[in-house]
């Protein structure tokens, strides 16, 4: 079983500048998931990992964590309106060219969402192995509210109510059960990309449900807060 790891991390970050070098702990963010795609490789085998960036300063300190890369996404790929799966699929065209092999499932871990585990990575990858119709899969937590109970959107008579109407739910225990995306990892079927899906969540996705702690640091305060429970070990899981 062939298996690529692609770690995507533009250069360019509105909320939070440069946050996927940001400095965390005393390591770049992004080293934190070159750390465990080293871990799953060196235990997996057959297995590459593969950066795809429109940072030169990105490439260099991903060297730096010891990770070479000779591929630069090109500009068209870059920018805000421009889809991740596009950009998954040019890295994985291209290392598969380069490399000769074509992979059997890509694995796409996000820089900026770093609290997974061996056996997060590992668990995910048998539930995607066991159902054969399933093009994918991606790691969820526990959700905050609800849009069954405690979610509001408005409506088109100009008020708001329930995103979603249950009839009879009055409270978020009754409510149909439903899961917050963390983006911290996704696992593709090979398959997957020549299907002309434009995005993760498809007709034929399935879930790993992240028993820890999980977020992605979309504001400065995230990496006050992930700071403070990393120099504090807050987070055991991590080691």
């Amino acid at each position: 079983m062939n298996i690529l790891i692609t770690i995507c991390a533009r250069g360019g970050s509105k909320g939070i500048p440069g946050k996927n070098i940001k400095v965390l702990n005393g390591k770049p963010l992004i080293g934190y998931t070159i750390d465990i795609a080293k871990r799953f490789q060196e235990k997996h085998g057959n297995v590459e990992i593969a950066l795809s960036t429109d940072s030169d300063e990105i490439i260099r300190v991903v060297e730096e964590c010891g990770l070479r890369s000779d591929y630069k996404r090109p500009a068209s790929l870059g920018g805000d309106t421009v889809g991740k799966i596009d950009a998954i699929k040019d890295i994985v065209l291209y290392t598969e060219k380069s490399k000769g092999v074509e992979y059997d499932y890509v694995l796409d871990m996000d820089v900026t969402s770093p609290l997974r585990t061996m056996e997060d990575l590992e668990e995910a990858f048998e539930l995607l192995k066991a159902d054969k119709n399933a093009v994918n899969l991606f790691s969820v937590s526990e959700p905050g509210r609800s849009p069954y109970y405690n979610q509001v959107e408005q409506k088109e008579n100009g008020y708001y109510n329930k995103v979603k109407d249950a009839g009879t739910v009055l409270t978020r225990q009754s409510a149909p059960k439903v899961y917050d995306l963390n983006a911290s990892f996704y696992i593709y079927r090979r398959e997957f990309f020549d299907l002309g899906y434009n995005g993760a969540i498809t007709d034929r996705s399935l879930i790993y449900l992240m028993n820890h702690t999980c977020f992605d640091l979309d504001h400065p305060i995230d990496f006050e807060i992930i700071s403070f429970l990393l120099e504090n070990n807050k987070l055991d899981f991590m080691k």
